[in-house]
């Protein structure tokens, strides 16, 4: 396609609060002119409109508004202590800058600060946030590539559901199983939202850098394609050495693009890579085999991971323990079930990564079937567990006993492998390659 087709633009939610503080820097308007605002401002919700207050003033804004910079490329709106990693364990609030106009919409009794921009602008973002700025630019290239095609394939397939006339899905819930998926489809009133849940995307506060911006510029426009349909192209951490399939995280559709890969330039050896099989899945997540992802270069982590990431370096392998109480409480606590006294954790089912698909949580006074693997990780850990990829084993005695789960991988392993794409990038693999290795049979193709 050519050059002169438009740039899209998507929206972005923010941040949601009975009252959020922002800051216009630069003039912004209505869009219709009867509005100006400039300065520190608070935005509160009461008698089904929204309000506008400073320390001398109120304004009547409706029950919707977007705010439009009258200068854009001057002009930036800061949103004040945003949550960050919700429910993982670099949480935390910070003050967030964004170019591009500044929505506030209602939702369930509170607002919702929403972001619309340039999907471009927006992707330099995106790459700074998810990654390091710092990143090889093969790197930064290739995950250009996947967050631009995530994007348009979701605000496709919004498109699509909106046609539908049955019911879309995204739990199945009986006394004796959940089935549960968490996917962007839980935002109805704009594209996106800002956190892990879909892409980490911060604004301006993360410092770009020139590359970034080249990097984006360069690839501009470029998407994975497959039959002629753009890429669902996922991403995660660390596949743990192999990766996953869709359908074991998300619904149930296979896509070609998105198959099971061996993380390596050839298959380790020593292990039996049907992970699905439990004895498989016990010696591989108890190995060490050699893969991409399995590193500790200091220097090409901090190409793929932001200071927060680099907080903890158990990504590849790692152990989590805890006592009978301890678990039982958990559970309870993250699922809302009373178990009683967990007794066993047993997988039913693993997907091609070695990852739980469907997992019987064993209790004195209940047992059930839980899934899918992020349905799992929010249950056994109070913010969300690495991956549900993992072997339990039980120490001690019937009085004192204790779950040691030993784990491989951080994340849904779906997709590219960021800190194995990273590794790629430093052993002079180009972006092409990069993609290549992790959506098999897609394509590049330039959209705009």
């Amino acid at each position: 396609m050519t050059g002169t087709v438009k740039t899209p633009e998507i929206s972005v939610g923010i941040v949601s609060g009975t009252g959020l503080t922002f800051t216009l820097a630069g003039m912004f308007t209505d869009g219709g002119g009867s509005m100006k605002l400039d300065g520190l401002w608070t935005a509160f919700y009461r008698d089904s409109k929204i309000f506008f207050q400073s320390d001398d003033h109120i304004a009547e804004a409706g029950t919707e508004i977007t705010l439009v910079p009258e200068e854009p490329d001057k002009s930036h709106f800061t949103l004040h202590a945003v949550t960050i990693g919700i429910n993982f364990h670099w949480q935390r609030n910070e003050d967030q800058s964004f170019k591009g106009k500044l929505k506030f919409i209602v939702e369930n009794e509170k607002l919702t600060a929403v972001n619309i921009l340039s999907i471009e602008d927006y992707l330099v973002s995106v790459i700074s946030s998810e990654m390091s700025a710092t990143s090889s630019a093969e790197l930064l290239k290739a995950h250009a590539v996947i967050s631009r095609s995530w994007l348009l394939a979701q605000t496709e397939k919004s498109k699509l559901l909106e046609k539908k006339t049955t019911e879309y899905r995204t739990s199945f819930v009986t006394d004796e199983e959940i089935t549960r998926w968490y996917d962007r489809e839980d935002h109805h009133n704009f594209d996106v939202c800002a956190d892990d849940h879909c892409q980490r995307y911060q604004g301006i506060t993360r410092a770009s850098t020139s590359l970034v911006e080249k990097v984006i510029s360069d690839t501009r426009g470029e998407v994975l394609v497959y039959g002629g349909a753009i890429c669902d192209a996922r991403y995660s951490k660390c596949c743990g050495g192999v990766t996953e399939l869709f359908e074991n995280a998300w619904e149930p559709v296979n896509h070609p693009y998105l198959q099971k890969i061996v993380d390596n330039a050839a298959a380790p050896s020593g292990f039996s890579l049907d992970l699905a099989n439990e004895e498989n899945a016990v010696k591989w997540i108890a190995g060490n085999p050699e893969s991409f992802c399995n590193t500790n270069d200091k220097q090409t982590l901090r190409q793929v991971l932001n200071s927060y990431d680099q907080e903890t370096n158990d990504f590849f392998r790692w152990k989590v323990i805890y006592s009978q109480n301890e678990l039982s409480e958990l559970v309870r606590d993250r699922t809302g079930i009373d178990f009683g006294n967990i007794t066993d954790l047993v997988p039913l089912a693993r997907g091609t990564s070695a990852r739980i698909v469907r997992l019987k949580i064993k209790g004195s006074r209940k047992t059930m079937i839980i899934g899918k693997e992020l349905e799992i990780r929010k249950a056994l850990s109070k913010t969300h567990l690495y991956s549900s990829a993992f072997f339990v084993e039980k120490r001690g005695d019937a009085r004192s006993v204790s779950f040691v789960l030993h784990g491989a991988g951080w994340g849904h392993g779906v997709g590219l492998c960021q800190i194995g794409a990273a590794v790629m990038g430093a052993r002079s693999y180009t972006y092409g390659e990069i993609l290549k290795h992790y959506f098999r049979n897609a394509t590049l193709e330039k959209k705009y």
